[in-house]
């Protein structure tokens, strides 16, 4: 015969009806995240690089719109420098082996420019060397040049430099045969203005390659040759 154990009767189950029934969910239940695919990604990206590439060009079309707008309105020309005179004060040779000299330099400035002027800044600098050995510097003063205007500046250069017995010697074959070969080196902050609006200062370069007569003191020089090289250098601060 089976025995049963009565001590603990059997649990009751009741039957939920509808209005017992409203379950609610359990409090700060989260979300399950959603993930965009890779298709939409893709489509995203796809929009930005083609925005991108867009507003390049458009940018690139304004700046040469722009530029070609400004060169046929004012029309802009390269000024030209030119050493139209070279005077020597002093040329003499110290007990120490150096060389002291004082020459005059006579710069002229040709701007032939109908709309467009230039501001010549105070940190100038004229060299004047022989076979790599700078002789004498100089600045050139700082003024404002106008349109259509040739402006001719003396510049007084000085300076005491080394000079061994070789470039002596070298010097005085060169007198014997009156051909001087010099180079005059001219670096010059300039400002362009458009009209009445000045624009970024850039560093305008030039080297002229002189060949005089003689550098004797107080006597006329004659300029034999002269070429003229030029550049630009921009200034990014």
């Amino acid at each position: 015969m089976e025995s049963h154990d009565l001590r603990y009767p059997p649990p009751k189950y009741v039957m939920l009806s509808a209005n017992q029934g409203n379950l609610r969910p359990p409090p700060y239940r989260r979300n399950v995240p959603r993930y965009e695919s890779k298709a939409s990604r893709g489509s995203c990206c796809f929009r930005c690089i083609c925005c991108c590439y867009f507003c390049l060009i458009f940018f690139t079309i304004l700046f040469f719109a722009l530029t070609f707008f400004l060169y046929t309105m004012y029309k802009p020309k390269v000024p030209s420098y030119a050493v139209e005179d070279f005077n020597v004060h002093a040329f003499n040779f110290q007990s120490d082996m150096s060389l002291f000299t004082e020459f005059v330099v006579t710069i002229k400035a040709d701007n032939p420019n109908e709309n467009i002027g230039f501001v010549y800044g105070k940190n100038s600098l004229i060299l004047v060397s022989y076979s790599d050995s700078d002789l004498c510097s100089g600045k050139l003063p700082a003024f404002y040049q106008p349109k259509k205007n040739v402006t001719e500046m003396s510049i007084s250069l000085q300076g005491t430099s080394p000079f061994g017995s070789g470039l002596q010697e070298a010097l005085m074959e060169n007198r014997h045969t009156g051909r001087i070969p010099l180079l005059v080196r001219v670096k010059a902050p300039v400002s362009i203005v458009l009209g009445k609006f000045p624009l970024r200062t850039v560093d305008v370069y030039v080297n002229c390659s002189l060949v005089i007569d003689n550098l004797s003191p107080n006597k006329k020089v004659r300029i034999l040759s002269a070429q003229y090289t030029y550049d630009v250098g921009f200034n990014f601060y």
